[in-house]
């Protein structure tokens, strides 16, 4: 039987190993949402750190629903390996700065524990768009069942709003000070966002707890990057194949990788800016350009590599026509970027189509497809609503919001490896069955989804979608491109 990756076999694996002493680091960060992303990116830099002697920078890893990541890593001292993968070939890395591993569900008080341990300093997060459980207006969703058990049961929290709160509460009855909370997730200023989702929580539960939170804790924004597709048996079987140990969950990902942090932290942080993460005063724009640009198109190429049969990135984005519908996207997305900032989005479009073409990811477009009601108003609907502000139409924005409903409704048919999911998937399932006119069930989308509320332009947006709506329906993505003048004989999609 093949030996698994851990403290005692790591020595003799081929492949790069860390560098430093496990047993002298100490825990100065607790990570929420211990997944895949994390470990490709946040943990790694975190392991250069550990590695130029910042031992008291280890991470406790927490997850908040599955017991999954914990179970494949605490038989391997929560060593995993890192494969950085491109056409060219891959390297190993064994990332080592993961110390242990909590699961919230078994043992909500283990994580409000290290939560309130005074050496962790920093509390980032990686839980996903909608575990932040917002309302269809942004705020805070008072109403879902987790945030009202977490109210009437501070102790034992299910949320990661009521595990930062109670352990903030703690922290302040002890005089212990508060960590700064990192957020890293998809969100439009997200530290920001999370603060006011934090301190909505807090008024909740307590007037002074919120005006602690709101005045006396620190939320910096950041934008991350680096594209991590799910781990399949055959990256299990490659790797220890080459390892000639057993690692139960190794991590897939590209050779880019990007940080961009606001350097706000009262109570220290890694020198993570001597490892290529860029501290800044503002985030804004960053988040902008690799939202709009980059996750806006790999929406547009999940959506429409779906409804094309196409099972993955590179090849959705080999297919000409949808090659040309995302230059066409960047072209629309580009002008609604901060003008005045210093962004160079040519020259980061281009090494996006590089990223993309990496046929040895194999990012799957369902794994990318999950959750669009949750990623859309940031990645495309924003961007449209900027160019209709700037008397422009976004037809081709507007497109991917269409490929989004298409692709969900499909789902009952012949739509290849579709099995992706949404929080709305109930609801949109009972929408579909109603056989409404097709601009009426474009705009019951946008009401159920919350998309423009508001917003002057909303109107123009529901035609426009709708408009792409009947053309898929008529003649699938080939139509739909085909009537923005995208397509030729040597393209493919539909």
């Amino acid at each position: 039987m093949t030996k698994r990756l851990s403290n005692t076999t790591i020595a003799n694996v081929p492949a790069a190993i860390p560098s430093y002493d496990r047993r002298a680091v100490t825990p100065g960060i607790v990570h929420l949402g211990v997944g895949a992303f994390h470990r490709a990116h946040q943990a790694a830099y975190v392991d250069a750190c550990l590695a130029n002697g910042e031992s008291d920078w280890g991470i406790v890893g927490v997850s908040l629903r599955s017991p999954d990541t914990r179970d494949a890593l605490e038989p391997q001292d929560g060593l995993y390996t890192l494969a950085i993968r491109d056409s060219a070939g891959e390297q190993l890395q064994v990332i080592g700065s993961i110390q242990s591993l909590l699961v919230a569900p078994e043992d909500p008080s283990a994580v409000l524990a290290a939560l309130t341990d005074p050496r962790t300093r920093i509390v980032t997060l990686t839980i996903t768009e909608k575990a932040y459980l917002r309302a269809a207006d942004g705020t805070l969703d008072g109403a879902h069942p987790d945030i009202i058990h977490d109210l009437a049961n501070p102790g034992s929290p299910k949320t990661a709003h009521g595990f930062l709160a109670e352990a903030l509460a703690r922290r302040r009855i002890a005089g212990t000070p508060p960590f700064t909370v990192l957020c890293c997730d998809n969100l439009p200023a997200n530290g920001a966002t999370l603060h006011r989702l934090l301190i909505e929580f807090a008024k909740l539960r307590d007037a002074d707890l919120a005006r602690h939170v709101a005045d006396g804790v620190a939320f910096p924004s950041s934008m991350v990057d680096r594209i991590v597709p799910a781990t399949t048996d055959a990256d299990r079987a490659r790797v220890a194949d080459e390892l000639g140990v057993e690692d139960a969950w190794p991590v897939m990902t590209e050779p880019f990788r990007q940080w961009v942090i606001e350097d706000r932290f009262p109570t220290g942080r890694p020198a993570w800016d001597k490892f290529g993460v860029t501290m800044v005063e503002d985030v804004g724009p960053f988040e902008d350009m690799k939202l709009r640009l980059l996750n806006g198109a790999h929406s547009g190429i999940a959506y429409l590599g779906l409804l094309a049969g196409h099972a993955t990135v590179d090849r959705a984005f080999a297919d000409p026509a949808i090659r040309q519908f995302v230059d066409r996207l960047w072209t629309e997305a580009i002008p609604t970027l901060p003008q005045d900032a210093g962004l160079d989005p040519i020259p980061y479009t281009a090494e996006l189509a590089q990223r993309f073409s990496n046929t040895a990811l194999a990012h799957r477009t369902a794994q990318i497809a999950n959750d669009g009601s949750q990623k859309l108003p940031q990645r495309i609907v924003a961007s449209a609503l900027a160019r209709l502000k700037a008397g422009l139409l976004p037809e081709h924005l507007s497109l991917v919001v269409a490929a989004w409903i298409a692709a969900c409704a499909a789902r009952g048919g012949p739509l290849p490896e579709g099995h992706f999911t949404d929080p709305l998937d109930a609801a949109l399932g009972d929408l579909f069955g109603r056989n409404l006119p097709t601009a009426t069930m474009a705009e019951a989308v946008f009401d159920l989804a919350g998309f423009a509320m508001g917003h002057a332009d909303r109107r123009t947006l529901i035609e426009l979608v709708a408009t792409h709506l009947v053309r898929f329906k008529q003649g699938g993505p080939k139509l739909a491109l085909a009537a923005l003048g995208i397509g030729s004989k040597s393209g493919t999609a539909g």
